[in-house]
């Protein structure tokens, strides 16, 4: 079975990743990380009036959506492109906001009616969302104090937090990670459940894309660094032990690829049909579930990501240790996006789970 892209999606595809490589976005980076979020939010509300987030948000609250495999192809361009701030979180608030909004479960039960409002302004890009779901793995939630909103899931129970405690330590320094505050209560009751595994497996799927793109542009530069440096008068990437490092980096990310469309093509059909199944299970007809697909996927590119970023360390020697290179934002990328929304183990659990 092959999962290629079609004209259209390759062409958006091509016009994110102009759209991009004209931002400076090496620059929008180290700007988050100083906590200048005015470059991010430009870039940010760019990225809306291309439909990015609108992908995720569906049309009655004026998005285009839910659409997997376009939302897929978006955000392997921004991980190609190391694009800060929590893009996965936002999609995966809208997710979790539309699910329950569905089932009628917001403004239900002394919830707060007004939740609804968020899908909206997601959609145009004027909220940032930050999503914290503990059970995900994390009690954390990514740039919550640049955020507009921060959702808090917590048993059958979503929050909308008053704020943030103080910022921890990350091997990135553009993702800013802060254990949110309790605060008003959006939507309770055993839809949330539900609803929280929608936007878990939204989030690791956007995720795994990025894992791939962030992989390929590591892979490209180590390559034409290696073209370029030479040694005992000829270009390293010319010996052997260098060519089958970036060899065996390409093959796995070539095999990322087709899990990660295969998933996107699954929670499609899934999202389609309203009827999600949960815990990596197989459905009636014995093909794998959405959950399942995507952990698998999510495995397999955030480890290609991770062994991409150790080949471009080790290839580029000394210098690949330099803050002041560019190379060094996708680097340190690498492991905290592996490990976001479903450790290689936790995921790897799931795939084998029956």
């Amino acid at each position: 079975m092959r999962f290629l892209l079609d004209d259209e999606h390759r062409e958006f595809a091509r016009s994110l990743d102009a759209m991009l490589t004209a931002a400076d976005t090496p620059g929008v980076v180290r700007a988050w990380a100083r906590g200048d979020h005015a470059p991010g939010r430009a870039l940010w509300s760019r990225l809306a009036e291309a439909g990015v987030f609108a992908l995720a948000v569906p049309e009655r609250h004026a998005g285009l959506g839910p659409l997997p495999v376009e939302l897929t192809v978006a955000f392997t361009e921004l991980g190609r492109h190391a694009v800060p701030g929590p893009l996965v979180e936002t999609v995966a608030a809208a997710a979790l906001l539309d699910s329950l909004d569905r089932v009628g479960a917001l403004g239900a039960q002394g919830a707060d009616p007004t939740a609804t409002a968020w899908l909206s302004r997601i959609a145009s890009g004027k909220a940032v969302v930050s999503l914290c779901a503990p059970a995900a793995g994390s009690p954390y939630a990514l740039d919550a104090r640049a955020a507009d909103a921060v959702l808090v899931v917590t048993g059958d129970t979503v929050l909308l937090a008053e704020g943030a405690g103080p910022v921890q330590p990350s091997a990135d320094p553009a993702r800013r990670l802060a254990r949110p505050l309790g605060g008003a209560v959006l939507a309770r009751g055993p839809a949330v459940v539900a609803a929280a595994e929608h936007a878990t497996g939204v989030a690791a799927l956007a995720t795994a894309a990025q894992c791939l793109g962030l992989g390929r542009a590591l892979l490209a530069r180590t390559v034409a660094h290696t073209k370029q440096r030479t040694q005992f008068g000829v270009p390293v990437g010319s010996f052997q032990a260098v060519k089958h490092r970036l060899a065996d980096t390409l093959i796995a990310l070539e095999f990322a690829q087709p899990l990660l469309y295969s998933a996107a093509l699954a929670l499609a059909r899934e999202t389609a049909a309203r009827v999600p199944v949960e815990g990596g299970a197989r459905r009636a007809d014995g093909s794998p579930s959405a959950a399942h697909e995507i952990a698998a996927a999510k495995t397999a590119a955030g480890e290609a990501a991770y062994g991409a970023a150790r080949t471009a360390l080790q290839l580029h020697g000394a210098v690949g240790y330099t803050a002041e290179l560019d190379l060094s934002l996708w680097i340190r990328k690498a492991r905290p996006l592996r490990d976001a929304w479903g450790t290689p183990a936790a995921c790897r659990a799931r795939v084998l789970a029956r």
